[in-house]
């Protein structure tokens, strides 16, 4: 999390940068409104007196119009140096805006992150998950898949979008969804959306240390996403390591409440 906050500090230092460049540049540009208003209070001058002379108009004439062409130049440039401030404005405001969107994202991740860890029950983590999904992702229909331990094959848990029923188990290593959970790697696609369950436009796959969970495959975005940007990819990785250790421990769990009932019930004939 750490790595992250740094990034948001970095952008952060950029955009107080960006911010004192345009505080010095709006001094810049009142220092020369300053010292255009006392030339032309000294052309003004220089004209009522050229006025009382007519022997020295022709002199005057020559001296305003090279002064009218230093002028233009002046402005020409402070129009420049002003148009160039106004694209770095326009920098600094989308870059602010992606460090609030960033910031946002971060603070609704740890929010999700303690959901998924408060509860040790497996149906809660799945529903938590996809509601993570799709308000962080903004996912429309995807699937998370858990390895199921007798067959070793992927099998479909949870889903939105779609039922159940359509997305397909999945041999562990086999197509994009099985080579992901089998080498630990995200894998992304074309965003504009797949209606082939086997073809996921985006895989995450969910992994505690070196032992593959399962995966979640998505197949489209909700209708006001196009793409997928480098903020998700970052939510790509923290979701996988939380998502999985939550499902792990629902799992671990529920096993070992069955097995504690198990003993019991045979504590329980042995007494009778």
């Amino acid at each position: 999390m750490s790595k992250d906050g740094g990034g948001v500090f970095g952008r952060g230092e950029e955009f107080l940068k960006l911010f004192s460049r345009g505080a010095q540049f709006t001094k810049e540009l009142m220092h020369e409104n300053e010292k255009l208003r006392r030339q032309l209070v000294h052309v003004r001058m220089t004209q009522d007196s050229a006025a009382q002379n007519p022997d020295d108009w022709e002199k005057l004439r020559c001296e305003l119009m090279g002064r009218i062409e230093s002028l233009e130049v002046e402005r020409d440039s402070a129009l420049e140096r002003l148009r160039e401030v106004e694209c770095e404005n326009h920098d600094f405001a989308t870059r602010y805006v992606e460090i609030e969107e960033e910031n946002n994202a971060l603070a609704n991740l740890y929010v999700a992150s303690f959901q998924l860890h408060s509860t040790l029950d497996l149906s809660e983590v799945l529903k938590i998950i996809l509601e993570i999904v799709i308000n962080l992702i903004g996912a429309e229909t995807f699937a998370v898949y858990v390895v199921d331990e007798k067959t070793s094959r992927l099998e479909a848990v949870a889903s939105e979008g779609e039922p159940l029923s359509h997305f397909p188990a999945v041999p562990t290593g086999s197509g994009i969804i099985g080579s992901c959970v089998t080498t630990g790697d995200t894998w992304c696609g074309d965003a504009s959306g797949s209606d082939d369950m086997e073809r996921p436009i985006a895989c995450i796959p969910l992994r505690v240390e070196d032992q593959s969970l399962g995966a979640i495959a998505i197949y489209r975005l909700l209708q006001q996403k196009e793409r997928f940007t480098p903020l998700d990819h970052e939510l790509f990785t923290l979701l996988a390591g939380h998502a999985a250790t939550a499902i792990f421990s629902s799992r671990l769990f529920a096993n070992s409440e069955r097995k504690l009932n198990t003993i019991q019930g045979f504590i329980d004939l042995l007494t009778k």
